[in-house]
């Protein structure tokens, strides 16, 4: 969800104020998610190297993450949908996990949508912990170097019970991935944007799934072959 910062410093106002209408692009794609059977959703809110920027406008963050928990958990979870943070989040304040523990199983058990927000995340953190686990089975004897697959990796990812996503959008004029769901990516339809975070709205995501709708997917395959299965 890139921009928030410059759609402020187009408007002259602090880049609070663009997280802060980030959020509102937030509840619309969230809406239309829900209205148009997506079954999953994970935003990339906090990256494992947003610890970079400037320490005021870090907690500025923390507060708003905060406050969002407060003020959205319940509208959530009468809506049916499931959240789940994804990230290490013990780097957060002790407050703030609080509030993650009681969202989660206070949603756990709903299925209209499943809504993952990355929060201190990152690509390369995800495939080192799964690496690390097998590590562990294989120090203490319960895994064989030789069985190790990139199957058997894949279900240590943290969100291995979900299927890897098929659309990727990025916001704000840039085109890379910025170490979000590296391994969940591979075969991912990509998807770009002049548009920054706070100008996304419900008529942006559609103009994003039309475009995904109308590609061709082929996993390896030729397109005569993926063709002739669709018959």
């Amino acid at each position: 969800m890139d921009g928030n910062g410059r759609w402020a410093k187009k408007r002259l106002l602090p880049r609070f104020a663009g997280h802060q209408q980030g959020m509102e692009s937030v509840r619309k794609v969230v809406k239309k998610c829900i209205e148009d059977g997506v079954e999953v959703l994970t935003l990339f809110a906090f990256s494992s190297e947003n610890w970079k920027r400037p320490a005021e406008e870090v907690g500025l963050l923390m507060k708003l993450f905060v406050g969002a928990l407060d003020r959205e958990v319940r509208k959530l979870h009468k809506n049916g949908v499931s959240l789940r943070i994804v990230g290490d989040i013990t780097a957060f304040p002790d407050e703030l996990q609080q509030r993650i523990v009681a969202a989660e199983k206070m949603t756990a058990d709903n299925r209209r949508l499943y809504l993952n927000i990355a929060a201190n995340y990152g690509g390369r953190w995800d495939i080192v912990e799964a690496t690390k686990k097998l590590a562990y089975r294989v120090k203490h004897g319960s895994l064989g170097v030789e069985e190790i697959t990139s199957e058997l990796l894949a279900q240590e990812l943290v969100m291995a019970d979900l299927p890897e996503p098929d659309l990727f959008i990025r916001t704000g004029g840039e085109e890379r991935i910025s170490n979000f769901l590296l391994w969940q990516l591979a075969y991912c339809e990509l998807y770009f944007t002049q548009q920054l975070w706070p100008e996304f709205d419900e008529s942006s995501l559609q103009q994003a799934i039309d475009s995904f709708g109308s590609r061709q997917r082929r996993f390896g395959m030729t397109g005569e072959q993926v063709e002739d299965s669709a018959s």
